[in-house]
């Protein structure tokens, strides 16, 4: 599956695709969002996302993580690597700079299982196989200093299965 019906995307190229099928946001971050852009509109969609979730953070998903929403099945594939169209949406062309430095990226879902999802639908944790590379800890490895990178676990990403094929080729470059 690519992406959701009726949500098409511009460019194939980097955004949809079986491992960016859906793009998920932290509501949570939103307040952060208006104190540090001094901005009162924050709300969901802002960030480009598909679902904009609550209790739901950086630190507390995890690559490989599934979930069952309405009477689908997902699971956190990568990442989101902000581009330049959050800037333009944000009139802020340092924002995909701001969002990787404050860790708050957000992070994508393949389908596992199609299904109906509705506005509302919990998202329940059916399976945490790769509990340690949470999204915080994997956008640590990946925006690290330039020639900081752990290379032990940029092997160890590379060799992750539930990561995203994408990210898995970045790690096993960068480990080289």
């Amino acid at each position: 599956m690519r992406n959701l019906d009726g949500d098409g995307q511009a460019d194939l190229k980097v955004h949809g695709g079986p491992d960016k099928a859906v793009c998920v946001y932290s509501a949570e971050h939103f307040p952060e969002w208006r104190r540090e852009l001094g901005v009162e509109e924050c709300a969901p969609a802002s960030f480009g996302e598909n679902f904009s979730v609550s209790e739901l953070r950086e630190s507390t998903v995890s690559i490989g993580d599934t979930f069952r929403v309405g009477t689908a099945v997902v699971q956190v594939s990568q990442p989101r690597a902000p581009c330049w169209k959050l800037g333009r949406r944000w009139n802020r062309l340092d924002m995909p700079k701001l969002v990787i430095k404050s860790g708050r990226t957000g992070w994508y879902f393949r389908v596992i299982e199609p299904g109906v999802v509705e506005t509302g639908d919990a998202l329940t944790l059916v399976d945490r196989p790769f509990a340690r590379w949470t999204i915080e800890a994997v956008n640590g490895v990946a925006y690290s200093a330039e020639g900081a990178m752990d290379l032990d676990a940029a092997r160890e990403l590379s060799q992750c299965p539930a990561l995203s094929a994408a990210w898995r080729d970045d790690f096993r470059e960068a480990a080289s």
